[in-house]
């Protein structure tokens, strides 16, 4: 199997790849289809169950292989107190219980509240879900779904889908996630040999 196929192809060929694989991978479908019911304002499937579903698909591992949770990004600025997300996390708890994996559930509106105190450093202020994902320690990592009003999967690539396709893990220095980039790297090369980690 020719898992660097899509390697180095225009975006707009890999992102119709990427968008039919994940159409396509039953536990992504289902679960997108849960998160549009839930219907959270300015909602966004995001990161490790994306792109490892398409690693998955091209080394012809099975749907779910390596996949520990499902991170579901939000934005709501109307009201940023934490009892207000852990209001939406305990709903979102009960609509998705049933399915195989854990989902976690953030708004993007408030992280920059809680960064500091756990990573160490600031955070920006951000202004929508999609513009978290461009903070990412991997630019490879820095993938995003959802639904449109027409309801056609739409994606966000803030850089592209090449390393994604080229099974290359690239450090997005925008913040100093040094350690995360290293250990998320580390854990890919743990599931998926064919990847390569660029050094930090």
């Amino acid at each position: 199997m020719d898992h660097l196929r899509y390697s180095g192809l225009s975006f707009e060929k890999q992102r119709t790849a990427f968008l039919d694989i994940v159409a396509a991978d039953p536990l992504l479908a289902e679960m997108l289809a849960r998160v549009r019911a839930l219907a959270l304002p300015d909602w966004l499937v995001v990161s490790g169950a994306l792109y490892n579903s398409v690693w998955n698909h091209l080394t012809g591992k099975p749907s779910g292989y390596g996949i520990r949770d499902v991170d579901l990004f939000y934005f709501d600025g109307s009201d940023l107190s934490y009892e207000a997300e852990d209001a939406v996390i305990q709903r979102a708890a009960r609509h998705f219980e049933g399915l195989p994996l854990p989902v976690e559930v953030r708004n993007q509106a408030r992280v920059h509240l809680w960064y500091p105190q756990k990573f160490g450093q600031p955070c920006p202020r951000y202004t929508s879900a999609s513009q978290s994902v461009s903070y990412f320690a991997s630019k490879t990592h820095a993938v995003g779904v959802r639904y449109d009003a027409d309801g056609q999967l739409d994606l966000v690539a803030p850089f592209g889908l090449d390393d994604l396709f080229s099974f290359r893990i690239t450090p997005s220095r925008l913040m100093d996630n040094r350690k995360t980039h290293e250990e998320k790297g580390a854990r890919a090369r743990a599931y998926w040999p064919e990847i390569t980690v660029v050094l930090w």
